[in-house]
């Protein structure tokens, strides 16, 4: 016997996912998208009704329903809305964000008038239908429950914008929100608000749409970052050994890489090695800014390297299998090149072209037996590739240009980014640098070399072996890295050319190596002939070296340039390669110039012949390369030289902000740390200000480290120390206020007032530290001296003249900003006194907007709620507001009139 069970309340709701029409008794019909209403189940059955009508009762099966989790409230029954067999409707409020719910119902609104504009023909279809695939898009994003707190209410308000309008082109009525789109109780709101928000929204719903959209602020990430997806479809090139796919994005004007690489391994039967990823061979080319997209010109560019053997022949089938695989097995290691694939993508990075990633694109690929592989792209990039291409060899891809970080883009275009895509960075740090985005990357580029045949019959096959060696010559293994999200290697070997004097490979690597190690560490070249016997070639050993430290002597990492390094021959009966004796040797030709030594060393010895260049390029957040910027940093050893250092600090942050801003914490310590170290006089007092308000302002005033400013926020929280730093602070500040009339430290006054909200939560922070280290209230002269500098302030707003107006407007626009910190070491109403004094005193019909604009800030402050400080400043606010009526003025300021009226 059947047996069914009653659902609990919350689990009574569901959507169809398919179609279900069975022609048969008691058997439900619905559509895909149907809610229906669930009251028994049994085995794989529901019993229940569709919501949307109540007299289609019957059964369907549970595989066919998403159940959605519920409330039902019970005290809501519909009595007009009956199921066939009497039971009542009830109140179903889903556990959804109010906007989902929102949009869920303006849809099924929407469907209706959509499918009449259809059958009409009317004009309007294709706006209602863009706008109902919009909702529906962001309606996802919403309900996937990933999006950070700014985002959602970003996308909030953006929906709730689209709603409106589409509820004006519909002709239905118009919904009052706030300014978080939330609806507004007509009950709870006063008449002025309600006419203020239904005036705005009239006013938003009227723009333009594009002029709507331009008006959604985007963080600096969003905006200057973004991602050129690649997908990787086939490799068609007959071969008989496996190769690797050395995939970037390549700048055709400076010709050299943007990218790391993306490395896919082909093997010699057509498919790529892992065949995990056989259909996911997706790379993202993270971090490009908008100079980057504006370069001259950008290729997609693939080179071929095939592994196995010197010289490439065709397999014997006659031999047996065991002879093929132990000549295999010999041969594997040698890296020779194959050939080059590019395409020009200039457009498609521009945005003047589109694409996605199911348009497939065939880049013909050419084989480089006479040239190298930079020789053979050059030529495909001036379209004279001398007929090396061959028909139906071509490298099959697809891309897509994505806008923002990785973040974003998964969460705007998950199907883009299933499975686990590689992530290949920009041989360089972005334009908007991100807390938290620690590293220490070195990127090496082996360019080219000279390697006389000496006494061979024909020219060398030259290999380079690259290792990373620490103090004691030590290996340090798994730091190198072909391209991006690569396995780790111990050591690199580059392409080998054959018969070939004067190799050029051109080929980069990442080098990462951990920041404790990286001090002490070097780079090993090793110079290798090898031979096409496989005989000869086991015996072979390198016949030179070369080194090169990666920290310099004066503390600075290797300088982002070429680097023309010396090679010595070695002398193998007397070279002991686990000797350091190199390190007495100098490792770059301008070394060489400046020593007098005689270049040799047990058995190793400088001919002269032999050349070999490379080129770094660090990108390090711990590192720098910058002296002024390590003088700085390291002040406490070098204190007779503290003030050019601080100087020299003032002309780094203008010209490489992206510099400091990777050591800002670190700089931020050095400052307060002199400050101090000098309690006692104050030679550098102002120096080490001006520096401050330069630092405050790189993070605070420039859209590319405006994600800094959370870092400020938390190192004033957590990690600032500097107990007597308010004196100094207060001193300085004291000085510029009072000396308006010179026009250098009207300029620093200027200066410091942008940055007024973090100087006072500087002031504050010190001076609630003091107070915690002496474990008691301080009775000092702290409130007079704070009180003799806002006293400054006040005589600063009673100038008349011209010179300070830029000085007074800035004040006015960020001394409210202060008011929460101040108001922790300050007494209320001595400060409601002070804006009282300080708004009084402005000359009448000067700065009347700003100073309306300041009146607002106070209003709305956590001054305002304190009734004496209400008593103080009520009777300045009713005579402006009266004056301001009374004026001509009305008309300009009337909206902020009418919500002081509300708020009084």
């Amino acid at each position: 016997m059947t047996c069914w069970h009653q659902v609990p309340d919350e689990q009574s709701y569901g959507v169809a996912i398919y179609n279900f029409s069975l022609e048969e008794e008691h058997k439900i019909k619905f559509t895909c998208g149907d809610a229906v209403h669930i009251w028994e189940e049994c085995d794989d059955w529901y019993r229940g009704c569709l919501v949307n009508d109540r007299n289609v009762t019957g059964i369907f099966p549970k595989s066919y329903i998403y159940l959605k989790e519920c409330t039902v409230d019970k005290s809501y029954v519909n009595l007009t809305e009956c199921a066939g067999d009497g039971t009542a409707t009830p109140l179903f409020i889903l556990k959804q964000p109010p906007i989902v719910q929102e949009i869920t119902a303006v849809l099924r609104e929407w469907g209706s008038h959509w499918k009449k504009f259809y059958v009409t023909h009317d004009k309007n279809f294709a706006v209602i239908q863009k706008q109902i695939y919009d909702l529906i898009s962001d309606r996802n994003k919403i309900i996937r429950g990933t999006l950070p707190t700014d985002e959602l209410r970003r996308i909030t308000k953006q929906v709730t914008n689209e709603i409106d309008t589409g509820n004006k082109v519909l002709g239905l009525d118009m919904v009052v929100r706030d300014k978080q789109g939330n609806l507004l109780d007509p009950d709870n709101t006063s008449t002025i608000n309600l006419y203020n928000h239904h005036k705005n929204a009239t006013e938003r719903i009227n723009l333009p749409k594009t002029e709507a959209k331009e008006t959604v602020v985007k963080t600096a990430i969003q905006q200057f970052s973004h991602i050129f997806i690649v997908s990787v479809k086939n490799f068609t090139c007959k071969m008989n050994e496996d190769a690797e796919l050395l995939m970037t994005l390549y700048d055709a004007k400076d010709y050299r890489p943007i990218t790391e690489s993306y490395v896919v391994r082909w093997s010699k039967d057509g498919l790529m090695r892992d065949l995990d990823q056989m259909h996911n061979l997706r790379v993202m080319f993270t971090d490009l800014g908008k100079k980057d997209l504006e370069r001259e010109r950008i290729y997609l560019v693939c080179y071929v390297i095939r592994i196995g053997a010197m010289d490439t022949k065709e397999p014997d089938h006659r031999r047996s299998s065991m002879t093929m695989i132990a000549r295999k097995s010999n041969d594997e290691g040698m890296r020779r090149p194959f050939g080059v694939a590019a395409k020009d993508v200039t457009g498609y990075m521009s945005g003047k072209s589109e694409s996605d990633l199911e348009q497939e694109f065939s880049i013909p690929f050419y084989s480089c037996e006479k040239d190298n592989l930079e020789q053979t792209l050059r030529k495909i990039m001036i379209k004279d590739p001398k007929g090396e291409f061959k028909q139906n060899q071509c490298l099959f891809v697809s891309w897509k240009l994505l806008h923002g970080d990785v973040k974003q883009v998964r969460e705007e275009n998950p199907h883009l980014v299933l499975g686990n895509v590689v992530i290949a960075r920009k041989m360089g740090f972005p334009e908007v640098i991100l807390p938290g985005d620690v590293r220490n990357d070195l990127y090496l580029m082996l360019q080219q070399g000279e390697f006389p045949k000496g006494n061979k019959t024909s020219d060398k096959n030259v290999e380079v072996t690259v290792k990373v060696c620490n103090e004691g010559g030590e290996q340090i293994p798994g730091v190198i890295y072909l391209g991006g999200d690569t396995e780790p290697l111990d050591e690199y070997h580059s392409v080998i050319y054959y018969h070939e004097d004067k190799p050029q490979w051109f080929e980069t690597f990442k080098v990462a190596i951990p920041i404790e190690e990286f001090k002490t560490s070097h780079l090993k070249f090793y110079f290798k002939h090898r031979s096409s016997n496989e005989s000869k070639d086991k015996n072979e050993k390198p016949f030179a070296l070369a080194y090169v430290k990666l920290m310099q002597n004066v503390g600075t990492t290797l300088r982002d340039s070429e680097h023309s390094l010396v090679v010595y021959k070695i002398d193998h009966k007397k070279f002991n390669d686990y000797s350091t004796d190199y390190f007495d040797l100098p490792s770059t030709i301008d070394e060489l110039k400046l020593s007098n030594n005689k270049a040799q060393a047990p058995g190793l010895f400088y001919t002269g012949k032999e050349t070999f260049v490379i080129r770094s390029n660090i990108c390090s957040t711990k590192l720098t390369q910058n002296v002024d910027l390590l003088g700085l940093l390291n002040w406490s050893t070098h204190k007779d030289t503290l003030r050019q250092s601080l100087e020299s600090l003032k002309v780094v942050i203008d010209q490489k902000g992206e510099e400091v801003v990777k050591f800002f914490q670190d700089i931020l310590d050095a400052l307060f740390d002199i400050l101090m170290d000098n309690a006692d006089t104050e030679m550098y007092d102002e120096l080490v200000f001006q520096c401050l308000l330069a630092v405050i302002g790189l993070v605070s005033n420039n859209w590319k480290y405006q994600h800094f400013e959370p870092v400020l926020d938390l190192y004033i929280k957590e990690s600032f120390s500097a107990t007597l730093a308010y004196r100094k602070l207060i001193a300085v500040m004291y000085k510029y206020v009072t000396n308006i009339y010179d026009k250098a430290d009207r300029e620093q006054l200027y200066k410091t007032m942008r940055s007024l909200q973090y100087i006072i939560r500087f002031i504050t922070r010190s001076r609630l530290l003091y107070i915690k280290m002496h474990h008691a209230d301080v009775n000092d002269d702290f409130n007079s001296i704070l009180k003799e500098l806002l006293d400054g302030i006040v005589q600063l707003m009673c100038e008349q003249s011209d010179n300070t107006l830029r000085e007074q407007g800035a004040c006015l626009k960020y001394l409210p900003t202060t008011i929460p910190d101040i108001l922790e070491v300050y007494d209320a109403k001595q400060l409601s006194i002070f804006f009282f004094e300080m708004l009084s005193n402005i000359p009448q019909g000067k700065l009347t907007k700003q100073k309306m604009m300041t009146t607002d800030d106070i209003v709305h402050s956590q001054l305002f709620l304190y009734p004496e400080c209400r008593k103080i400043l009520m009777p300045y606010i009713t005579s402006q507001i009266k004056r301001l009526v009374e004026q001509t003025e009305e008309s300009y300021f009337g909206h902020r009139i009418l919500n002081f009226h509300v708020l009084l």
